[in-house]
C-alpha cells in the first residue's frame, strides 16, 4: 500500500456542544489532535459517544462550537462539498458492518470510490487491502458466506479504501467474541500504523480503550482527555 497523499495535521474541536430538543448532550467540549494519534472515546451509556463521533464525521451537526480540519470547518461547505469531503477525509466502521448483502467482497469495499473520480488505481488498492486483511481468498464471496469477523474486516478494508485521513469506528468488535475482537482490535492498529490516519474508536471496553495512545472520556455531557502514560 502507498502511503497516504493526505495528512491531516489537526483536527480541533472547540466549545462543542449538541442539544436535542431540551437535553443537553454535549457541553463544551474542547480538544485537539494530531495525525497519528489513536484515541478511544468511552463513558456510561447515554454520554454522547456516539454523537461526538458523528459530529467529527459530519453526519450531525453541532447545536454550537466548531470542528476544524487543517483550519477548515466541513459545516460552512456546501451540500455537494460536504459529501465529497465525507467520502474522501473520513472513513467510518460502524458495530454493524452495512455490507450490502448483494455485492461480493470486493465490490463492497469499492462502493465509496464510486460517487467521485478517484485519483488513484482503486481496483489495486481494494485487491491490496484485501490483502492485508487476510481475505484475499474471499474476493468473490457475498457477505453471507463470511463470518462476523470476517464482514468487520472487509467493512475495515472498504473505509480506508479512499485512504481518509480520519477513520471513525463506533463498537466495531462491540457484535464480537473476544478472540475475534481482538484479532480486529489488532488489525486497526496495524492499519493504522500504516496510514498514520487520526484513529478514533468510541468502546465500552476499558481493557480496549487502555491500548489507545489518548482516552477521552465522557461524562454528565463534558469530557476529560487521558494519555497512556496518566492511566
Amino acid at each position: 500500500m502507498q502511503e497516504s497523499g493526505r495528512r491531516i495535521h489537526q483536527l480541533n474541536v472547540s466549545n462543542l456542544s449538541k442539544d436535542f430538543g431540551n437535553v443537553e448532550v454535549l457541553r463544551n467540549i474542547s480538544f485537539s489532535f494530531s495525525a497519528g494519534a489513536s484515541v478511544a472515546i468511552t463513558g456510561p451509556s447515554g454520554s454522547g459517544k456516539s454523537t461526538l463521533l458523528h459530529i467529527i464525521g459530519t453526519i450531525e451537526e453541532p447545536t454550537k462550537g466548531k470542528v476544524e480540519i487543517n483550519a477548515t470547518d466541513p459545516f460552512q461547505l456546501s451540500e455537494p462539498e460536504l459529501a465529497r469531503y465525507r467520502n474522501t477525509v473520513i472513513g467510518f466502521v460502524f458495530q454493524d458492518h452495512h455490507l450490502l448483502p448483494q455485492f461480493s467482497v470486493l465490490e463492497n469495499v469499492l462502493i465509496p470510490t464510486l460517487a467521485f473520480k478517484q485519483n488513484h488505481d482503486v481496483s489495486a488498492l481494494a485487491h491490496d487491502l484485501l490483502k492485508r486483511v487476510g481475505l484475499t481468498h474471499r474476493i468473490s464471496h457475498r457477505p453471507a458466506e463470511l463470518s462476523g469477523g470476517e464482514r468487520q474486516r472487509v467493512a475495515i478494508a472498504r473505509a480506508l479504501i479512499n485512504r481518509p485521513s480520519i477513520l471513525l469506528c463506533d463498537e466495531p468488535t462491540g457484535n464480537l467474541d473476544a478472540a475475534t475482537a481482538g484479532n480486529i482490535t489488532d488489525l486497526l492498529f496495524e492499519m493504522h500504523s500504516i496510514e498514520r490516519n487520526i484513529l478514533i474508536v468510541v468502546t465500552h471496553n476499558l481493557e480496549l480503550a487502555s491500548r489507545f495512545e489518548k482516552n477521552l472520556k465522557l461524562a454528565n455531557g463534558t469530557c476529560s482527555v487521558e494519555t497512556a502514560e496518566d492511566s
